[in-house]
């Protein structure tokens, strides 16, 4: 069946999930027990990276502390070298391990003096030698090229994070069976307009915006359909005017009412009442693969090996 390994490693989220949270919790808590800082730097690429802009707004939220997403390549192509404040923390993410800018820029700030903490799936992995904390998210390897369980393991441990910097989040609510079960339910009905429209969007705000973007990439990598993913008060900012009956948007979150009366399709992300907005994303992400994986099948292509594309993608 196309796509049989993501489906599998999707539907392992849940209990993945529940397994390691307290493993995340208590390295996070201990690594970071004392330290403050006056700077973030979120360093990652794809799906990762969407796992940054999911902490950046966890961070400045809940702990008031300025964070910014690195962009390896004033290091790695222009060699240029920025004077991070006193005090900074450079969180690296990589399912792999071997992001090779991701590693270079994790590996400058360490020599720079600053606190260096690594998310990855991948023990002995590069970025672990160079990262003065390494988070293993202890799955196991993620066949599909699609990443699934490691996107969702790392926004949880990066909820950790936050928590092990004293942000007041409480234990998290997570994914169970049913709601898999109910993501592949929604996402069958409402991606029937999806391979057929000319212009397709995904929308959110705050910390849901990740929600967005990491479910365009999933519909571009798995589906091969091109999708722009916007914060609501940007798409209000000109890409609207693209929106028309033959268009279609996925959500997340509240949309706003006026957009009853524009005359573009949208559908609303599903959601489980009772979870907080600050855990929602990985709620959200078993729903985005759950998308782009029927889409994908709808179309003909294998999630588990699309073309063009490989589980590790090396880029300076």
């Amino acid at each position: 069946m196309l796509g049989q390994r993501m489906e599998e490693e999707l539907r392992e989220q849940p209990t993945l999930l529940q397994q390691n949270w307290a493993f995340y919790d208590d390295f996070a808590a201990q690594s970071l027990r004392g330290k403050e800082f006056q700077l973030v730097l979120l360093v990652a690429r794809g799906s990762s990276d969407n796992a940054a802009l999911y902490a950046r707004y966890l961070i400045e939220i809940y702990l008031g502390i300025p964070v910014v997403l690195a962009a390896p390549s004033v290091l790695t192509r222009y060699d240029k070298k920025i004077r991070y404040p006193k005090n900074t923390l450079a969180i690296g993410i990589s399912q792999s391990g071997a992001a090779p800018d991701v590693s270079e820029v994790m590996g400058y700030i360490r020599e720079s003096g600053h606190t260096t903490f690594a998310i990855t799936n991948t023990p002995k992995s590069t970025i672990t030698d160079l990262a003065e904390f390494s988070l293993l998210l202890n799955l196991k390897k993620e066949v599909a090229v699609a990443a699934t369980k490691t996107y969702s393991a790392s926004l949880l441990a990066l909820y950790a994070v936050c928590r092990g910097l004293k942000a007041d989040l409480e234990c998290p609510h997570l994914p169970d069976d049913l709601w898999v079960q109910q993501c592949g339910t929604r996402a069958r009905v409402d991606s029937t307009r999806l391979p057929d429209c000319e212009n397709l969007f995904t929308l959110a705000r705050g910390i849901r915006f990740c929600s967005a973007e990491e479910s365009a990439l999933k519909l571009m990598e798995c589906a091969l359909l091109p999708c722009l993913s916007y914060s609501q008060a940007d798409f209000e900012h000109g890409p609207k005017a693209l929106a028309s009956d033959k268009s279609a948007a996925i959500v997340y979150g509240q949309p706003p009412a006026h957009w009853k009366n524009e005359g573009f399709h949208y559908s609303q992300a599903p959601e489980r009442a009772g979870v907080a907005e600050a855990i929602q994303p990985i709620w959200d992400a078993i729903y985005a693969q759950w998308l782009a994986l029927v889409v994908a099948r709808q179309r003909g292509l294998d999630p588990d090996k699309p073309e063009g594309l490989l589980k590790v993608t090396k880029t300076l």
